[in-house]
Order: C-alpha cells, then sequence, then structure tokens
C-alpha cells in the first residue's frame, strides 16, 4: 500500500466516521452541561431560599451526586456510540456489562438500598445534624449524614455507624413552631 492510497483511505474514514465521532463527543460535552445546568436549577427551584446554610451544603451535595452520576453515564453511554465506528462489535459489551451489572447488583443490594433510603432521608428532611433522634434502638445527636450512613453520638459519647437502609423508625422532638 502506497502513501497516496493510505492518505485517501485516511481521508474516507475521517469523513465517513471521523466526522460522526467528533459529532458525538460535541453532543457528549453538550448533554452534560445541560443536564448539570438543568440538575441545579430544579434543585434550586424546588428548594429556592426556604434552606439553611447546612441544608444548602446538603443541596450542594446532592447536586453534585446527580451530576457525577449522569456525567459518567452520558460519557459511558456516547463511548459505546462511538466504539461502532472503528468497527468494534458492542452486542458482547453490552451483554456483559448486564450479566456484571446483574452480579453486582444482587451482591451489593443492602449497598444500593442504603443510599436509596439516604436520598429519602435527605430528601424529605426527616433529621438533620444536630437533631436528637432514636434510630434503631439509639438514642442521641446527629453528628454526619451521608447517602450511605448516619452517625449517632449517645450519651456516653460513643458514635455509632448507623446504615440509611437499617432506618426504619425515627423518633425525635420536633421544635414549637412546627408542631
Amino acid at each position: 500500500m502506497d502513501f497516496q492510497s493510505f492518505y485517501q483511505n485516511l481521508v474516507f474514514w475521517f469523513l465517513s466516521h471521523g466526522i460522526k465521532i467528533i459529532c458525538i463527543l460535541i453532543a457528549a460535552y453538550f448533554s452534560n452541561r445541560f443536564l448539570k445546568v438543568f440538575i441545579e436549577r430544579i434543585i434550586k427551584k424546588r428548594i429556592g431560599d426556604k434552606i439553611k446554610e447546612i441544608q444548602r451544603k446538603r443541596v450542594e451535595t446532592l447536586t453534585d451526586i446527580l451530576g457525577t452520576t449522569l456525567k459518567f453515564i452520558i460519557y459511558v453511554m456516547f463511548f459505546l456510540m462511538i466504539l461502532p465506528e472503528f468497527g468494534i462489535n458492542i452486542a458482547p459489551i453490552l451483554a456483559g456489562a448486564g450479566l456484571i451489572g446483574l452480579a453486582v447488583g444482587m451482591a451489593s443490594k443492602d449497598i444500593i438500598s442504603s443510599f436509596i433510603s439516604g436520598l429519602f432521608i435527605i430528601f424529605e428532611n426527616q433529621y438533620n445534624i444536630g437533631d436528637r433522634v432514636k434510630i434503631a434502638g439509639i438514642e442521641g445527636e446527629v453528628k454526619e449524614i451521608t447517602l450511605r450512613k448516619t452517625i449517632i453520638k449517645d450519651e456516653k459519647g460513643l458514635f455509632h455507624f448507623i446504615p440509611n437502609n437499617q432506618v426504619k423508625t425515627v423518633s425525635k422532638n420536633l421544635p414549637r413552631s412546627a408542631r
């Protein structure tokens, strides 16, 4: 194969596949930017100025978590759209990913359950950092809330790490204004 035919093949490949790849990458970038702005606007619109500084940090955390998750999904999706342009069959990749996803999902159902429960705890504002609560038979002050766990400090100064999927009932004193 001489240089001229190689060059012609390269130009043909670029015109037939390269432009598609560039368009896919541009679409991935703008999809990611759009969804990030969309998520921020939705969360700020729904919550607005009704929140305190601690809750504002929680909203920023949720925005980051949702944004990062969507960014990952978008880039994986667009990467899988690019692979056929290089002549790679993605059907075995998707089948393997499905089986791996099923195995991981079955193995990590408690972790996933904790994350989902954590989302509901945060979204529903069931309790906040500094509240005195009783969760899973443990009474004390909430020191930290994450998507996966709640940390409570009891009267003896012991810290209890409670997975959010074990939070079935929460007892707390409501402020007089909320009663």
